[in-house]
């Protein structure tokens, strides 16, 4: 009887091993990512957001000064001084393999068929490591990253929601990136998902650049309100557009700071060399689930 109740303890406390250490690693973090004050009217009240949102407000690292108002809300007119910083001093403690990327902007008529960089990171070589690509002429949106196996992947977004992005007005763009998967919304609604491949773990030593293009380097004459990386991959999909419908959803306030100052140095080579074109092999059928019609695609980007 003794052994039978010392065995019956013995299973308890193995079988309790594991829950209790999954509890212990989950309530962990790595430091990796920032916690980001941000404000709950952002959000869509249906779906459950976590206590703590962490990432990386982009705006407030390269735009450090006073910002206009337009319709209550401050705006960043961009196109004078190139935004490039070295990427330790942009992702301090690494970057988040799993991730999303929002973003609100309108291109002016001069830049409406330019084609950009959004963001890029680039290792210390001039490698392009991630980047997101906004084509004008195209009326496309192209998500691009180095693999596993060292290749540059491209995968080209064409919904025909995406061609609003070009009118000149506000819109808001949100890219979820997770391993397997990259889904992209325009203003609140998914546009598409991807299938994609195994990346390669993004490296700290370069640079990393915002609203760039792609033709020469040069800064892209844009006007920008937000640009936040969330250390979540389901973060772009949570975020609502009271902003774009009601811009006195919240009482905004001008952003102060000083001036970012300009940057010399020469950018890579790599910044002037136009990508190959996308390689898109596969359609598949729509995926359980999706909403606002986006099938779930596997598409093989093109080997650069």
């Amino acid at each position: 009887m003794i052994c039978l109740l010392t065995w019956t303890s013995f299973l308890w406390i193995l079988k309790s091993i594991p829950c209790t250490f999954g509890m212990a690693v989950n309530e962990q973090t790595d430091g990796t990512c920032p916690l980001l004050n941000v404000q709950d009217h952002r959000f869509s009240e249906v779906l459950d957001r976590p206590l703590q949102i962490a990432g990386f407000d982009l705006t407030e690292k390269y735009l450090q000064r006073k910002g206009t108002v337009w319709e209550n809300l401050p705006t960043f007119r961009l196109g004078s001084s190139p935004l490039i910083k070295p990427t330790k001093s942009v992702f301090t403690n690494g970057f988040s393999s799993e991730y999303s990327l929002v973003t609100t902007f309108r291109v002016r008529r001069t830049t409406k068929k330019d084609r950009w960089y959004l963001w890029q990171i680039f290792n210390q070589a001039g490698i392009s490591q991630v980047s997101v690509v906004v084509d004008g002429a195209k009326k496309v949106v192209e998500f691009s990253y180095q693999s596993a196996l060292k290749n540059t992947l491209r995968y080209t977004f064409k919904g025909r929601d995406l061609q609003n992005l070009f009118d000149r007005q506000w819109h808001k763009l949100g890219i979820s990136v997770r391993s397997n998967i990259v889904s992209v919304y325009m203003d609140c609604k998914l546009v598409e998902r991807k299938l994609t491949d195994e990346k390669e773990t993004i490296e700290t030593s370069g640079r990393t650049l915002i609203t760039t293009r792609v033709e020469d380097g040069r800064p892209v004459d844009i006007e920008l309100k937000q640009l936040i990386i969330y250390c979540d991959p389901y973060m772009a999909e949570m975020e609502n557009c009271c902003e774009l419908i009601e811009p006195k959803c919240e009482a905004w306030e001008t952003l102060n700071g000083t001036s970012p100052p300009l940057v010399t140095a020469q950018l890579p080579q790599m910044l002037s060399q136009p990508p190959s074109q996308p390689i898109d092999r596969c359609h598949c059928p729509e995926e359980k689930g999706d909403t606002g019609g986006a099938g779930l695609q596997k598409n093989t980007g093109q080997k650069v």
